[in-house]
């Protein structure tokens, strides 16, 4: 064939594909497929359009289209009405096509935020209720420039539990967090890194009289012969662990199950459970004034893991940045408050 005939041979295959693709499939739209999801999760065409802020008729009238279409792709609708009052029924197609519309969208909004993070246009930061304050004052130094920049700056909530897997996902640029931190082993840590703001062991925090525990010091040995509110993951479970392994719960007394810390003072200060909590030292001196008591916990077991506060961030991110980059300038800021608070803890 000529190029004279208007007619060109395809390159490949894949070309081919693309070329080749029906209309019905190039007719569907990404709020089309927002819209088929939406549904999926709510179960209704009403129930979409609250959540959508439209009218039930415009939802319904997506749907049939990509029912109408999906028939004359597949043979078979994605949707089937099962009558007033019950949910709407997704046909094996309409199943697999639920599952592609929301890898496809994740997919999208993913390199999109990616995009915007290599630009500098947004930069997500994910703090504990323990760190916000140092990193709002690390912020205090760059709002200004941020503003001028119109850098989108999000704060995000990180329970710790959660910080080591909002840094290995990158679910967020920098972490301000604490974590379990054992000397001499930094595996962990080698991917990233760590401006540390503080370093230390944790205390016990009981509910238990002086007559009930008559001890102002307690070695971690002799953790399994007290009753212990233990939260389920986290720092404190970290910390067990390295000491009584993976099964720990089977060793130890623990009269308490917890989510979090803060549900486990509240547990403690309410007298319904009664024993003792791990917890850092700060934790440990503010519930001091209400009413509970600050127990010392000496480790005498192997190996010797401390409480590490810091800011954690990708060595593979700041190199790829320029200096200049959002996430860059924020670390450096992170720096200066950093050794501002270890020169005021010095004088």
């Amino acid at each position: 064939m000529s190029e004279s005939s208007g007619i060109y041979p395809l390159r490949d295959d894949r070309l081919g594909e693309l070329l080749s693709c029906a209309p019905p499939l190039l007719d569907t739209t990404l709020d089309q497929l927002r819209t088929l999801l939406v549904v999926r999760e709510t179960g209704s065409a009403l129930r979409a359009a609250r959540l959508l802020g439209r009218e039930q008729s415009s939802v319904q009238k997506q749907m049939d289209t990509l029912n109408r279409n999906y028939q004359d792709l597949c043979g078979e609708v994605l949707t089937v009405k099962q009558g007033r009052g019950k949910d709407v029924l997704f046909t094996p197609t309409g199943e697999a096509v639920a599952r592609l519309a929301g890898a496809t969208l994740s997919e999208w909004l993913a390199e999109i935020h990616s995009s915007r993070r290599r630009l500098g246009s947004t930069l997500t930061v994910g703090t504990t209720e323990f760190t916000l304050k140092t990193v709002s004052r690390a912020w205090a130094r760059l709002s200004e420039e941020f503003q001028r920049r119109e850098v989108e700056f999000r704060v995000v909530h990180v329970r710790t539990k959660d910080v080591w897997s909002r840094l290995e996902s990158k679910s967020v640029d920098l972490v301000c967090g604490t974590i379990v931190a054992v000397p001499g082993d930094e595996t962990r840590l080698r991917p990233y890194d760590v401006i540390e703001l503080a370093r230390g062991r944790p205390v016990l925090l009981t509910n238990l009289s002086e007559q009930e525990l008559p001890l102002s010091v307690v070695t971690s040995s002799r953790l399994p012969e007290i009753p212990l509110v233990v939260p389920s993951t986290g720092l404190i479970a970290d910390f067990l662990g390295h000491w009584y392994g993976p099964n720990f719960r089977d060793r130890l007394d623990i009269v308490a199950d917890i989510d979090d810390i803060s549900y486990g003072l509240s547990l403690l200060k309410s007298g319904l459970a009664r024993g003792c909590m791990i917890v850092t030292r700060s934790i440990g001196g503010r519930s001091r004034a209400e009413g509970l008591r600050v127990i010392e916990l000496r480790n005498d077991l192997e190996p010797d893991p401390e409480i590490m506060t810091g800011a954690f961030v990708s060595k593979e991110d700041r190199v790829r940045y320029e200096p200049r980059h959002p996430l860059n300038l924020l670390w450096a800021a992170m720096r200066e408050e950093a050794a501002a608070r270890a020169e005021a803890a010095e004088r």
